[in-house]
């Protein structure tokens, strides 16, 4: 089958198929329009629905390592085909909750435990290892499947909402799914032969695996021997405890404010698709500008989308918000898998990036409960805006002062390179 597509862009096409229904769109993107409906059937206050996002984002956290960590050595297929069907299994799962609170997050655990398999790290690992020049485009392309999937997703969750209650929609994310990224992942993402053996079924560690000769740092190495890795990963936590958070309560945001839920949800959506273009948008001008200065800027962009959603001005705006959330956080992961491979190689590229992504689901899952206990204290969003402003901020600043890449691409202009040895 990998011979019958060779094309690198195949692997690009079946990540964004895979993406679609990626765990952000399908756990994180549709929260706000489930939120609601739970909390009215069992009286739950917002902060214990959000509680549940928030444990099984911190599992999901602390096992993304280890899903990078297995893909490094035991190949993509291997270890993600396994974890979609019990990420889809799980998600469905939901749809027993009884009027328990500990249910209702124990389930949500179990989902996000196999969530992990079912993010990025395997796509960006794929097509970080087939695309070298055009590297942040084929990323920025791949990764607007998770923008498409946030745009699709919530709608047609609200739309089976309508007609057969939240437990429905749980039962539908589960199926879409294992449908969309099942076969996108067992036909077309692939490691290149040079790297993997015919099915993902080479042995990591023999004499003969071409893995040992990627350039590349150890996680050791990374986080012990630079600032950078550090700078990186308390930006990508900032960035999406902030926004991802605030992107968790648009829809209760809004209809708090008289905006119907459908309306909410199309805010939801807008987010979605800006985050499509904010993917391509930084994918293509990572290949052509330094890439923590285009990082710096996409991060400057919700924070201008959560002052907007902070003026509580009417009309447009939340649509313009909701763009300008979607604008930053659909630029953050394929930014932090470019820094990756430039900053550290590609030799320990999933353990790395996982540990990266786990930050990212971290804060995405701690984001939420925070903006629920914010509201439940002070009866108002204001105080957790003031605060993911000022961390945006922070995280613009950070991922500006990385300094020259320590691997840039072959072949390239190496005016500012320094050798892995050298960089500080």
């Amino acid at each position: 089958m990998a011979r019958l597509f060779k094309n690198p862009w195949w692997v690009v096409f079946g990540s964004i198929i895979g993406l679609i229904v990626g765990s952000g769109p399908i756990s994180f993107f549709t929260f706000g329009v489930l939120l609601k409906p739970i909390t009215a059937e069992f009286g739950w206050k917002r902060a214990t629905v959000a509680s549940a996002t928030t444990v099984a984002q911190t599992l999901s956290a602390i096992a993304t390592p280890f899903v990078g960590r297995a893909i490094d050595r035991w190949g993509i297929r291997r270890v993600s085909l396994p974890l979609i069907v019990a990420f889809a299994l799980t998600t469905a799962a939901i749809s027993r909750t009884v009027a328990s609170p500990m249910v209702f997050v124990s389930l949500y655990a179990l989902s996000g435990l196999a969530s992990s398999g079912q993010g990025v790290v395997a796509y960006a690992k794929a097509i970080s290892a087939w695309f070298e020049a055009r590297r942040g485009l084929a990323l920025g392309i791949a990764m607007a499947g998770i923008g498409i999937g946030s745009a699709v997703i919530p709608q047609l969750t609200q739309l089976v909402i309508d007609h057969y209650g939240w437990r429905g929609a749980y039962i539908f994310l589960g199926l879409i799914t294992f449908c969309l990224a099942f076969p996108a992942v067992a036909l077309f993402v692939r490691m290149p032969d040079k790297l993997a053996g015919e099915g993902d079924d080479r042995i990591a560690g023999s004499a003969n695996d071409p893995i040992a000769s990627v350039p590349g740092m150890t996680a050791r190495e990374a986080a012990t021997g630079s600032f950078r890795l550090w700078f990186i990963g308390l930006a990508v936590f900032l960035v999406a405890i902030s926004v991802n958070g605030t992107i968790s309560h648009v829809v209760p945001i809004l209809t708090d404010r008289g905006i119907s839920t459908h309306l909410a949800a199309l805010a939801l959506s807008i987010s979605g698709l800006a985050l499509i273009g904010g993917r391509i948008v930084s994918g293509y001008l990572l290949d052509r500008l330094f890439a923590p200065y285009v990082a710096a800027c996409f991060f400057l962009v919700p924070l201008i989308g959560i002052a907007l959603l902070a003026s509580n001005w009417g009309g447009t705006i939340p649509l313009v918000a909701a763009m300008c959330l979607g604008l930053g956080v659909g630029a953050e992961i394929d930014i932090m898998a470019f820094l990756i491979g430039r900053y550290f190689g590609l030799r320990n590229f999933g353990e790395i990036y996982g540990y990266m992504v786990g930050l990212f689901v971290f804060g995405s899952g701690l984001g939420p409960l925070v903006m629920g206990i914010c509201f439940d204290k002070t009866g108002s969003y204001k105080l957790a805006f003031g605060v993911s402003v000022a961390a945006l901020a922070l995280a613009s600043f950070l991922i500006s002062r990385l300094g020259p890449y320590v691997y840039p691409a072959r072949g390239a202009l190496r005016m500012a390179a320094v050798s892995p040895a050298t960089a500080q």
